[in-house]
């Protein structure tokens, strides 16, 4: 079976980001066993660091199977950076496409020729709390169903340590020296939904197994339970906008609460001036 060769840019980029990362962090890894040494495969992995697709890149490479990652086409465009992605051969993503299909065909091409591409499901750092997975997007269902490839679940933890999400200033906190830690699982069992239509209610099933033989991994890296139902971000970017609508309303009731005693209260006399109070006494003389 067929597997695509590191190349040249893959090779610089390792010789450019893999001395820093040895010195300054400590490496937890397992499950390596579980990634194919041939074929074409999906990696789906978890999202709660800047840094941590460093962290898994560097995994991956010493596996011998270099992912390709789906990402924003913008960074494809100029500069080293973009000069990179095009060099190692990342996919990239044009969010303004509306059929999904079609936006990952790339994706699909690659792995149909033998290669590993690594899927982020969230589709963004996640926002729960505890920095647990949450909901996922179907591209990786998608491509999943579409090629029949092993899907192999990725956790990372300890990036997050080093560079946290959303914190006001994206600095490293490199000492004391941390440990990033991933641990691959064996392949997702997605046999029940091969000859499906992909309906909606499918994709949304294949998404749940996805970020859930994730989130189990997650759990044994982190040594800790994972909790019940993943967070999703829908909901509460709804609860809150909900939140927002109903103190807006509390404050317009208010205000309009105090505009009847501002306006039905009785006029005071105006003043009169000596001069016409004098001027009535002289005619009620």
């Amino acid at each position: 079976m067929s597997r695509r060769r590191i190349g040249f840019w893959y090779r610089l980029a390792a010789v450019i980001c893999k001395p820093p990362l040895l010195v300054l962090f400590k490496r937890d890894w397992q499950g390596m066993e579980h990634i194919p040494a041939d074929g074409g495969f999906i990696t789906a992995v978890n999202h709660n660091s800047y840094l941590d697709p460093l962290s898994y890149a560097h995994y991956q490479y010493n596996t011998g199977r270099v992912p390709r990652f789906l990402a924003k086409a913008g960074l494809f465009k100029s500069g080293f950076v973009g000069l990179m992605m095009r060099g190692t051969g990342q996919i990239p993503v044009y969010r303004e496409t509306t059929d999904a299909a079609t936006a990952f065909r790339a994706a699909v091409n690659a792995i149909e020729k033998g290669e590993c591409v690594a899927f982020y499901p969230e589709g963004t750092l996640t926002r729960d709390p505890e920095m647990w997975p949450m909901q996922g997007k179907t591209g990786a269902a998608r491509v999943a169903l579409l090629t029949k490839a092993p899907v192999i679940p990725v956790a990372q933890w300890g990036a997050n340590d080093a560079m946290p999400p959303y914190a006001k200033e994206k600095k490293l906190r490199l000492f004391p020296r941390k440990t990033l830690r991933v641990k691959a699982g064996p392949p997702v069992d997605l046999g029940e939904f091969y000859g499906k239509e992909p309906t909606a209610e499918v994709l949304r099933a294949v998404t749940e197994a996805i970020m859930a033989a994730i989130t189990a991994q997650l759990a044994e890296v982190r040594g800790e339970p994972a909790p019940a139902e993943p967070f999703d971000y829908r909901k509460e970017i709804a609860r809150e906008r909900r939140a927002a609508r109903e103190a807006a309303r509390a404050r317009a009731a208010a205000d309009a609460a105090l505009e009847p005693a501002e306006s039905t209260a009785p006029a005071a006399p105006a003043p009169q001036s000596l001069s016409n109070r004098q001027a009535q006494e002289d005619e009620g003389k």
